[in-house]
């Protein structure tokens, strides 16, 4: 299996310790830096701030790469007139 699969995770929910509870999160940016990027979940029950992500320049560059590469659909065929 291969491990590229597993570099970019972003979370959907995280315990939050006010809540009591596995909450869905919001990701906001705090920090652009030139080497990297620091990110910020929030809890979207109470707001307050349940964890952190940090995104490095190469990690950036290589999801960018990524996107490039996957496959686009194809274009429907012309109609063709009898």
């Amino acid at each position: 299996m291969s491990q590229q699969q597993f570099e970019n995770f972003t979370a959907s929910s995280l315990y939050c310790e006010k809540c009591k509870t596995a909450m869905p999160v919001r990701e906001r940016l705090l920090l652009i830096l030139p080497d990297k990027e620091l990110y910020d979940y929030l809890c979207t029950g109470c707001a307050s701030s349940v964890g952190s992500r940090e995104i490095t320049a190469g990690e950036k560059l290589m999801a960018q790469r990524m996107a490039k590469r996957r496959p686009r659909r194809a274009a429907p065929a012309p109609a063709i007139q009898l």
